[in-house]
């Protein structure tokens, strides 16, 4: 037997929107207002979401529960997995004292402070947020700048900033993938949309970067660092975005980016160069020294084993052979095919496929546990030290993935009980105006849970419905959500924190607010064009849209 979703259960679309935003009010307003930790606020919503799906749309208890356990089931696998391997990584290479070793690296490119910050806060953050994400950039970076004598608001500002662009293709696409899965739409043309909105941002973003730290003058001194920086960046993310998907982006335009830079300052210099106030190589980041025997290209070790198996492990040819083998497929017990989409959302009523796939153990984490534990063996590290480190990442960790868990529930349950489609029909009413403030829908969610992938789970449907009922491409109103949200990345509770806490342990280190009113306008500002681009995109130049 079915259950037909119903989105009037009050009567009327709007009284009964107000009842279906109350979840997503509840999550906000603890998150924004009360300060309430993500974990209990997320919790705290998913009962709110259960007792209106249950008492107010009539949805059967045991379909809800089925829908927030496959919510909060994909939350681990694969998101969850994905973050514990690459943060694993990352540790491996503190704990080698690697990443000192990088910090050494970095300096001996350049001394201008302006360059440093062009190669760490923008590009080497994105490779990191390519592998990571979930404030893993922030960290690494404000730690790598503090090493390199950058003031600790400064330091964190600029790990803010440079942490925009990439976001939407981070922690190897998870955005885009929990998007894909939350609405149903195609992954390659969601891919290319946001591939054909964020290069203007990767090109501009860099120019931004130095003017927030130099102001015009200094960053007009080093405008062809900025063009190079931005342009190599953007260029890679709109190629590998529209014809490779959305895994690799990030880090293969960061190492496109590091590379046209390091390539650029062999044949050019600025004129007068801004050193950093203080050089110090210590930072609460890297408690361990790098041997000082060490080759130079053992910093990069991890990062290359991380590269080498994400792509092998996404080549057609593997993944059909692995998912040969091993790729176990579970219809969700009491949930597949029960829950019936109705009009006016779906041309005809259809039941909702809801099937547990593993896909090779979850690919793309999997291969990031090879390349740590390669790594690790290349580095000299026994089996029982690489277990200790994995052991020490996953306590590190534990709470983000179980606040992932309940943002993922969440959002299966607002699906499938129907309450996010009540909202996207509300929302049909801005009309024209739709497309300017759908990217700041996306901002706003990840402004206010702190990731992409939270806000995609959020607003993916919403965006949906409110496209299909103005004419507008779904595809086109899904992506400027995660083009958007990027924006609201450098303003949300954890990257703040992540930032404060970075760049934390010295008399003139800032707190979280002061971090917040530093990169708050710059957060506002960007939003605000983003949602311009998307109208233009919508009116101008639809043709833009994939399959348009």
């Amino acid at each position: 037997m079915t259950w037909p979703q119903n989105y009037s259960p009050l009567g009327g679309v709007g009284l009964s929107a107000l009842v279906a935003a109350l979840p997503v009010v509840t999550l906000l307003g603890l998150l924004a207002f009360w300060h309430v930790r993500a974990q209990l606020a997320a919790l705290a919503s998913l009962l709110v979401a259960f007792a209106i799906a249950i008492l107010v749309y009539h949805m059967p208890p045991s379909l809800t529960l089925a829908a927030a356990g496959y919510g909060a089931t994909f939350g681990l696998f694969p998101i969850g997995w994905i973050i514990l391997n690459a943060i694993f990584i990352y540790n491996l290479s503190v704990e080698t004292g690697q990443f000192t070793l990088l910090q050494h690296q970095v300096a001996g490119l350049s001394g201008d402070r302006r360059i440093q910050a062009l190669l760490i806060a923008f590009s080497f953050g994105a490779f990191i947020e390519g592998a990571a994400g979930f404030g893993a950039p922030v960290a690494i970076s404000g730690a790598l700048l503090i090493g390199l004598g950058f003031r600790p608001l400064e330091a964190a500002k600029l790990a803010l900033i440079g942490n925009t662009a990439p976001v939407a293709y981070g922690a190897l696409g998870t955005p885009l993938l929990t998007l894909a899965k939350i609405t149903d739409l195609d992954l390659s043309a969601l891919s290319s949309m946001v591939g054909r909105q964020l290069p203007f941002f990767s090109l501009l973003v860099p120019f931004w970067l130095i003017a927030a730290q130099s102001g015009w003058r200094g960053m007009k001194a080093v405008w062809p660092a900025c063009l190079v920086t931005g342009a190599s960046f953007g260029l890679s993310q709109f190629l590998v975005s529209n014809y490779i998907g959305p895994m690799l982006v990030d880090i293969i335009s960061a190492l496109v980016s590091m590379g046209a830079l390091v390539v650029l300052m062999r044949f050019w210099r600025p004129a007068e160069t801004q050193a950093a106030a203080e050089k110090s190589a210590a930072t609460n980041s890297s408690p361990t020294a790098a041997p000082s025997a060490a080759p130079a290209w053992k910093a990069w070790l991890p990062w290359i084993f991380l590269s080498v198996f994400v792509f092998l492990w996404g080549l057609p040819v593997i993944k059909t052979a692995l998912n040969g083998v091993f790729a176990p497929a579970y219809e969700v017990p009491l949930l597949h095919k029960a829950v019936l989409r109705v009009l006016p959302v779906a041309l005809k009523p259809e039941p909702e496929a809801a099937v547990f796939a593993f896909n090779a153990l979850s690919a793309t984490g999997t291969a990031l546990l090879f390349a740590g534990v390669l790594a690790g063996f290349a580095l000299g590290l026994k089996p029982g030290r690489l277990l200790a480190l994995y052991g020490r990442t996953f306590w590190k960790v534990r709470v983000s993935l179980l606040t992932i868990a309940l943002m993922l529930a969440l959002g299966f349950t607002t699906r499938y009980s129907g309450t996010d489609t009540t909202m996207g029909l509300a929302m049909a009413g801005t009309g024209w105006l739709f497309p300017f403030f759908s990217p700041l829908i996306g901002w706003l969610g990840v402004a206010l849970t702190g990731s992409d992938t939270s806000s995609n789970v959020l607003f993916g449907n919403l965006q949906q419905v409110t496209a299909e009922q103005l004419g507008l491409s779904p595809i086109l109103m899904c992506a400027s959500n995660s083009s958007g949200g990027v924006m609201g990345k450098m303003i949300d509770a954890q990257s703040i924190v992540v930032a404060s806490v970075a760049t934390g342990g010295r008399p003139d280190s800032p707190d979280a607010g002061t971090v917040l009113r530093a990169v708050f306008w710059h957060s506002i500002a960007l939003a605000l064009l983003v949602g311009l681009l998307v109208m233009l995109q919508a009116y101008v130049w639809p043709g833009i849209v994939p399959g348009h």
